[in-house]
């Protein structure tokens, strides 16, 4: 028992873990809108690739808020369509950013309102947990499923986890007077608490009613920043006891450095840097997550 008031959740960039512990299950719900805009901002896709970026990092940030660790978990799909690669880091403490490739020409024949199983083809999901302090990183991989990065989800922690689950990831493009266009990914996640059993929870009249109250959240609830995730909660369980915890700040975080990039730079000799500069003798990279450009004048590398 506490005598602190209850801080209700922010419009946005924040995640909210919540209890239903009358039936045995847990849940987060979550909306990014600055942290989607600047994460996709760095990346020019299409507007299907930038809608399952969006997810991918939603989804990264339910994944990882859940697990208390120090280190990075990230989401990674590959594939034979024209979204081939996309992967997305979070940062314990609440950091995002993510990164994805398009083949230009295979994305032309698709159409541009290419439905998801068309945009990324035959593939995998990994997920990888990489703790700090040399721990071994654990990975699990399922296949892409054609409904979803929340059906591919769902699958992974039925295999990988034992935990049946229920997601639902929305995302969505957002223009602003005077800002442009930015992108705005809400989601939300319910499975039962560890040590349950998998058949006994998905045969249960509660996970039932539970998955059909589920099946009626809207992607607008949880894109709408004037809807208070507290609303959607009671919405959805106020038959239930639900409990929710303090909500969680997310952020955008990419963690290059330019000295980091120097040193590699610096690690190969001068021959093999001759080709690499621009015209007027400077080295530039760009970081894929974040869109840094990096120059090294090519005298102040080379021995």
């Amino acid at each position: 028992m506490t005598d602190t008031p209850y801080t209700p959740a922010p419009a946005a960039d924040f995640v909210l873990p919540f209890d239903l512990p009358d039936v045995g299950l847990r849940g987060r719900i979550l909306r990014l809108d600055a942290v989607s805009t600047r994460a996709l901002a760095a990346h020019p896709l299409p507007e299907p690739g930038q809608r399952v970026l969006a997810e991918a990092l939603a989804l990264s940030a339910l994944l990882g808020s859940a697990l208390r660790f120090e280190g990075r978990l990230s989401v990674q799909t590959r594939g034979d369509g024209p979204l081939n690669m996309l992967v997305t880091d979070y940062y314990a403490g609440g950091g995002l950013r993510g990164y994805a490739r398009v083949d230009e020409e295979k994305f032309a024949a698709t159409g541009s309102n290419a439905a998801f199983a068309s945009l990324v083809g035959t593939g995998a999901l990994a997920i990888t947990i990489e703790q700090k302090g040399g721990a071994q990183p654990y990975q699990g991989l399922v296949p892409l499923s054609p409904d979803g990065l929340a059906a591919s989800a769902e699958t992974y922690f039925a295999q990988s986890e034992q935990l049946a689950t229920i997601l639902k990831i929305a995302a969505g493009p957002i223009y602003r007077s005077g800002e442009g266009k930015g992108w705005r990914a809400g989601a939300m996640m319910v499975q039962a608490v560890p040590g349950a059993k998998i058949g006994d929870i998905r045969t249960s009249d509660d996970w039932q009613r539970v998955n059909l109250f589920m099946q009626t959240l809207e992607d607008v609830e949880l894109l709408d920043t004037d809807v208070p995730a507290e609303s959607i909660l009671w919405r959805l369980f106020h038959e239930d006891d639900v409990r929710v915890q303090p909500s969680q700040p997310l952020r955008f975080q990419c963690t290059c450095e330019a000295e980091r990039v120097r040193t590699v730079l610096q690690s190969y000799s001068k021959d093999a840097l001759k080709d690499l500069p621009d015209p007027d003798g400077v080295i530039r990279t760009r970081c894929e997550f974040c869109g840094s450009v990096y120059e090294f004048p090519l005298e102040t590398l080379a021995d």
